[in-house]
């Protein structure tokens, strides 16, 4: 239990301020400043960051993500699968006026009640180390939460198991290891 205490005790300069500008349910995380001298009123190129959870993603949006991020292609087909049978499926927008980037993704899988596992996190290297992937994976964990999942895991890479462990994620708890099988 302590690590949902910590999670979400943490205070970030993040709000939740509803909005309706884009398709599913959205939240306004993140609004640049406005730059000084600039008059009352949203400026002109302000930057919003929204967190959506419209399943609905063009998926050439998400298969350029991908390779901002380094990852290996997968055929479109499967990705659309992938995401069709996704218990939760999360992405991150900045929007600039009409304009719209895919920024942030993430999803999961669950059997509906006790377990889910976390997959395909991403954010677009051009906006880490902002607080973003921290938001989109708190987020994410309020989602499944709310649907009274009390078992979330993930796989890491080793390049990012010490974010995974600032949001209160532990390697091996209690002495679990997984096991894969692969065909051959």
């Amino acid at each position: 239990m302590s690590f949902w205490k910590r999670l979400f005790s943490n205070s970030d300069a993040f709000s939740t301020d509803h909005n309706k500008n884009l398709e599913g349910e959205l939240l306004t995380y993140y609004t640049a400043s406005r730059g000084s001298g600039q008059s009352p009123g949203r400026p002109v190129n302000e930057r919003r960051i929204v967190l959506s959870t419209d399943p609905d993603i063009d998926l050439y949006d998400l298969e350029e993500l991908c390779d901002r991020v380094g990852w290996a292609r997968r055929p479109l087909r499967k990705v659309r699968k992938a995401i069709r049978y996704s218990f939760l499926v999360v992405s991150m927008w900045e929007v600039r006026g009409k304009r719209r980037r895919l920024i942030g993704f993430a999803r999961a899988t669950s059997d509906r009640a006790f377990n889910a596992t976390i997959w395909d996190v991403a954010i677009d290297p051009d906006f880490q180390n902002q607080g973003l992937g921290k938001a989109l994976m708190k987020y994410a964990i309020e989602k499944l939460r709310a649907e009274d999942i009390s078992n979330i895991t993930l796989f890491a890479d080793p390049q990012v198991v010490n974010f995974y462990r600032r949001l209160g994620f532990m390697v091996d708890p209690e002495g679990i290891k997984g096991m894969f099988w692969y065909p051959d």
